[in-house]
């Protein structure tokens, strides 16, 4: 259980997501909806939040047809969907601290919605900046190299040459970090190349983290991400906490 992007951490949620592809493929359809209809058009050449939406796509396996068809959809007259993006932010277990970001066609259903999963695990939903501050934006991309098969020397001036910040492995994969803004360049750049990723996205990585010792903490912070990442409004879940 963890709070940012570290590859080995995140397995629970990864593979949580696998067992739910199609739930997955729809919350990030409604993302890109509202990248369509909000950042200027269907082309990813010229809407950047279109483009870094389409990388977390294909790092997610979406299929290029449901890209494409996904895009038609929100360029069409015809489309109903009215979502909108929300975030919220509050305190788990321990003074955990939680960002949930969230797409909603109702704010005060999802409101009541993620206040509730808060409470009920002892947490509380606080107001908007409480824990943000705490947390910085960088993009983030995950590469694939449990075979060894990639030259670690090859992948770090491939990524400093796209024009990333870092790059770190770790446990058979690398983690290549970006300014948000840059995100969207050098994870095209990348992929041009031939690399292939485990994750894409713009994440909120944690300055500083809380680790829980106390068995029944743990249990409330892991049931209290999962019914929120469960929330069929819920688009990314990020936190503080680490566990042994």
């Amino acid at each position: 259980m963890s709070g940012h992007s570290k590859w080995k951490n995140i397995q629970r949620t990864k593979g949580a997501q696998d067992a739910k592809r199609a739930n997955v493929f729809t919350k990030i359809a409604r993302e890109m909806i509202v990248a369509v209809k909000e950042g200027g058009g269907g082309d990813p050449l010229n809407n950047s939040r279109l483009a870094a939406v389409v990388a977390k796509a294909k790092a997610s396996n979406m299929p290029n047809e449901n890209i494409k068809r996904t895009i038609e959809k929100a360029l069409g007259s015809g489309s109903g969907d009215n979502y909108e993006r929300v975030t919220y932010e509050g305190y788990g277990p321990c003074g955990v601290a939680v960002i949930v970001e969230a797409m909603t066609d109702n704010r005060n259903r999802t409101a009541a919605e993620i206040r509730h999963h808060f409470d009920k695990y002892g947490g509380n939903m606080g107001a908007t900046g409480c824990v943000s501050w705490s947390f910085d934006r960088k993009g983030i991309i995950v590469i694939d190299n449990e075979d060894q098969e990639l030259d670690e020397e090859k992948v770090l001036i491939d990524a400093l040459d796209a024009g990333a910040d870092d790059v770190e492995t770790d446990e058979g994969i690398f983690e290549i970090y970006t300014a948000p803004d840059d995100f969207v360049a050098v994870s095209s750049a990348l992929e041009r190349m031939g690399y292939r990723f485990l994750s894409a996205q713009v994440e909120m990585i944690p300055q500083n983290y809380i680790k829980l010792d106390n068995p029944d903490d743990i249990k409330n912070m892991e049931k209290m991400l999962e019914v929120i990442e469960d929330s069929d409004d819920t688009q990314n879940v990020w936190h503080n906490s680490v566990s042994p």
